[in-house]
């Protein structure tokens, strides 16, 4: 029997898995790195929390998470062109004991069985609209383009800066990256918007990462992305995460399968809801296994990360994959 590492590998590439690659269980993500703290985030019920960024976001009763908040007396930048006296990234250098808990966390990690991830959200674009909001964002790509590159170069100087510190502090050989592009029916951008505005950035953090011996790259957006996967490619993307069905994820996989995988095709709001029953559970993942096949296809749900909103549908998830694992494999 293959480990988890050894079995997503031969998923990825073509190879001779298995089973099914069930979910994240080939990852162990760290999130007590104290690079992390620096995005305090509210917890369930919180209003108001203030980040270390300037960020305020707010988590209210009866909502599935956190979210930025941006009336006019919270919303971190209000001009575009006075990013540079706002906009101000706290040091990714944090004192040696301040990582002893996270190195532990790494260090406790059979390497042969899984891969060591760091966790790193919000993205690029998301940190854009996390600091001016959605609509002023959107416009000034557009309104104030110069702004944006110098923006966006700040915010991925700050990422290397930070992949630095983690890959010295606790030799990640995994990156799981969040970035949302899109919703689930279009991207927020056009492709070559898109590949002026971010595609280098990411080439260049995700090339670093790779320079550093990160062996895998897993990129979250659980959205409508099929047009930018070519720039996925581009950028060194292994594992697009939270693929959602709105992207016909078996074009996707006959199409690029071989030069980057899948993982999703389950769509969270399908299972991961108030009244949620075992039986649909099932039926989405016999749906997926069956219809997207065993390689370069990871069956999971869209959501970012081992959980689910409502308790017991992620395990629920992971015990059908097993059962058809049995059956198919």
């Amino acid at each position: 029997m293959l480990t988890k590492r050894e079995n997503l590998l031969e998923t990825i590439h073509g190879g001779h898995p298995d089973r099914f690659v069930n979910q994240f269980e080939f990852l162990a993500i760290i999130m007590n790195d104290p690079i992390r703290a620096t995005y305090k985030a509210p917890k369930y019920g919180e209003l108001n929390v203030t980040n270390d960024w300037g960020v305020t976001r707010s988590w209210p009763v009866g909502t599935p998470g956190p979210f930025p908040v941006h009336d006019d007396a919270h919303r971190l930048l209000k001009d575009i062109t006075q990013w540079r006296d706002i906009v101000h990234a706290p040091s990714p250098k944090m004192p040696e004991a301040a990582w002893e808990p996270a190195i532990a966390a790494a260090e406790a990690v059979d390497r042969s069985d899984r891969f060591v991830a760091n966790f790193q959200a919000p993205g690029l674009f998301e940190s854009l609209h996390y600091f001016m909001g959605m609509e002023d964002t959107m416009m000034n790509f557009y309104e104030e383009p110069e702004e944006m590159h110098d923006l966006i170069k700040y915010l991925t100087e700050w990422e290397l800066e930070s992949a630095r510190e983690t890959c010295d502090h606790l030799h990640i050989d995994a990156v799981f990256h969040h970035d949302d592009w899109g919703s689930q029916r279009s991207t927020f951008m056009s492709p070559s918007m898109f590949e002026e505005f971010f595609v280098p950035a990411y080439k260049e953090i995700y090339g670093y990462y790779r320079e550093r011996g990160v062996q895998l790259i897993v990129h979250h957006s659980d959205s409508y992305a099929a047009t930018l996967i070519p720039d996925m490619i581009d950028m060194g993307i292994d594992i697009w995460q939270g693929i959602m069905t709105g992207n016909d994820v078996r074009k996707c996989i006959d199409t690029y399968g071989g030069r980057i995988s899948f993982m999703g095709g389950i769509d969270s709001a399908s299972v991961d809801h108030p009244d949620w029953t075992r039986q649909e559970v099932a039926d989405q993942v016999r749906r997926a296994c069956t219809e997207y096949g065993k390689l370069y296809y990871i069956p999971s749900a869209s959501q970012g990360g081992p959980m689910s909103t409502f308790e017991g549908v992620y395990q629920a998830l992971s015990e059908e994959i097993d059962k058809m694992s049995r059956e198919l494999f």
